[in-house]
């Protein structure tokens, strides 16, 4: 933003630690020209306890959007971005109702994020348009297994950001039971054929405006080396957590791939593809219509997608060019110590 013009007051729902939101108050700081707030549902937060944010909120929970709602006029700040995936879907479904209150919701389209929540759905919807998927089935029975082969992934088919209750699965009694654990927890279970990561597995980020014109994306080869980015490893198989790191570079086959979905979906904001490869072409597995937490590494490599995309919302700034700095983007987590009276 122009230092020249008064600093742009954004509001951050949801910032717990090592979180996505935290990713977007550091892009923000990096960008300058924002006052950035936060707010969250839990005292022990580590973001109400930052200090990058000029201030925090404590939320209450059964009371949520009204409590964001009051937050933001507190700190007269007239942009709310979600920082996970549980506010994208509460506050875009009350956009209306922010919007009543003179508060923009920084997110992709209703109806992006409606497709998006439902992997069931996504991976139909891609198929349908003509795109390279792993095979994927509804996990209800045995039977369905033969479809996708063994070993396979068996996750949520609503409500999985971040990698949770991701399972590989070596064999369909074991696929079953970790099938049988996910219904228990009140989501459909899906089966994913498990694709190696011998090309790799990317984590994409594309970011489109208002008008479908996408304003640039950009790729990070994962390191699968490295503790935190591992959700397990073993019996042949690797899943990754929902910490990225790893190389950034160009790779323009990869990342135009990428964007010729975020087109066909109609995506109008942010977007995160998480892929393999496979004989060049990409294989996505999961894919979330928000900002990534490794918002913050592609802000370092030179696409700060949250400054980008507030530039063209509060001024209908199109920031073109972005020259990426090439290399490793790595990451760590973060202590502080918070005083008894500070809860």
């Amino acid at each position: 933003m122009s230092q020249s013009n008064p600093p742009v007051r954004v509001m951050i729902a949801g910032v717990g630690g090592a979180s996505l939101g935290t990713e977007l108050c550091k892009s923000l700081e990096l960008a300058k020209g924002y006052e950035v707030f936060g707010c969250d549902i839990s005292p022990s937060a580590y973001g109400l306890h930052d200090p990058g944010f000029r201030r925090t909120y404590l939320i209450d929970r059964e009371d949520y959007v009204d409590n964001v709602i009051d937050s933001c006029l507190d700190a007269k700040a007239s942009w709310l971005i979600p920082g996970g995936e549980q506010p994208m879907v509460l506050l875009g479904e009350a956009a209306d109702k922010l919007a009543q209150a003179g508060i923009r919701l920084v997110a992709n389209d209703p109806g992006v994020i409606e497709l998006f929540s439902n992997k069931e759905e996504t991976f139909k919807k891609l198929a349908d348009n003509g795109f390279n998927i792993p095979r994927t089935v509804a996990l209800n029975s045995a039977d369905d297994i033969e479809s996708i082969g063994l070993p396979c992934i068996v996750k949520p088919s609503t409500g999985s950001g971040g990698s949770a209750s991701v399972f590989f699965a070596t064999s369909s009694d074991e696929a079953l039971i970790y099938a049988e654990f996910i219904r228990r927890n009140g989501s459909q279970a899906i089966a994913q054929e498990y694709v190696d990561a011998e090309e790799g597995e990317f984590t994409i980020g594309v970011l489109s405006l208002s008008n479908n014109h996408v304003a640039g994306s950009i790729a990070l080869r994962r390191e699968l080396g490295a503790k935190l980015s591992v959700a397990y490893r073993g019996r042949g198989g690797v899943v990754s957590s929902g910490y990225s790191q790893g190389y950034i570079d160009e790779f323009p086959e990869l990342c135009q791939q990428a964007e010729s979905i975020a087109k066909a979906v109609g995506s109008r904001g942010p977007m995160n593809i998480q892929a393999r490869v496979r004989n060049g072409q990409i294989l996505p597995f999961e894919i979330n219509p928000r900002f990534s937490a490794s918002t913050y590494l592609r802000a370092l490599a030179g696409f700060n997608e949250v400054d980008i995309l507030l530039r063209y919302l509060c001024n209908g700034e199109v920031v073109e060019k972005h020259d990426i700095r090439s290399g490793w983007y790595l990451r760590s987590l973060t202590e502080q110590f918070v005083p008894n009276e500070a809860m």
